[in-house]
């Protein structure tokens, strides 16, 4: 499966919110899976939309047909665009799937990670933090993807702001030190958004 994530600033968000009901329009795309995306909680403006497909070749050919006509209807409405593409490579949690009805936030992290430590920092996410995360209260699914450059994505999804809030007071300091997670990464960045249910399709 494919993950697409699109972080952008808002510049116009009623204009924006109303363009972005038009990706409905996505239901019924060849290997199309789901799409879902809200407002950061940290900064208000900035939009977050995470979009799942079968295949980079059914995406490639969105991108050639579709996608500029939806896209379209918000255009004018954000600066400052980043589109990236990461490969699914396992769920945390089991059985992941493109639902964002039942949960209330996603949690996304970023990371770029030395390329000598890529094949540890994989194993501990599998064997130091999915456990962690699959077993704390609120936590619905997520998933781990990679891209090329060694760049990794961490989404998970949290019934709650609070419950997401109290596994990382609880539990998030103690697990970076067990995972080496400081000699791992170069850069981290991450965001939690609050969704929006008129952007699920």
């Amino acid at each position: 499966m494919l993950v697409k994530w699109i972080r952008c600033t808002v510049v116009d968000r009623r204009g924006f919110e109303r363009g972005q009901r038009k990706w409905a329009g996505l239901l019924g795309e060849p290997g199309f899976r789901g799409q879902g995306g809200g407002w950061s909680r940290q900064r208000p403006d900035v939009a977050h939309v995470f979009g799942f497909w079968e295949s980079r070749a059914f995406y490639d050919s969105f991108m050639a047909r579709s996608h500029d006509r939806l896209a379209a209807a918000q255009s004018g409405t954000y600066k400052n665009i980043q589109a990236k593409l990461f490969d699914h490579r396992f769920d945390v949690k089991t059985g992941f799937e493109p639902r964002f009805t039942d949960a209330d936030v996603v949690r996304v992290a970023h990371c770029t990670v030395r390329a000598d430590r890529a094949e540890h920092y994989t194993l501990m996410q599998q064997k130091v933090w999915n456990p962690a995360m699959a077993g704390s209260p609120g936590m619905v699914r997520g998933l781990f993807g990679d891209a090329p450059g060694d760049e990794f994505l961490v989404l998970s999804m949290w019934r709650s702001a609070a419950e997401h809030g109290k596994y990382q007071v609880d539990r998030v300091e103690r697990l970076s030190v067990r995972a080496q997670t400081d000699v791992d990464i170069v850069a981290i960045t991450g965001d939690i958004v609050e969704l929006e249910s008129t952007w699920t399709v």
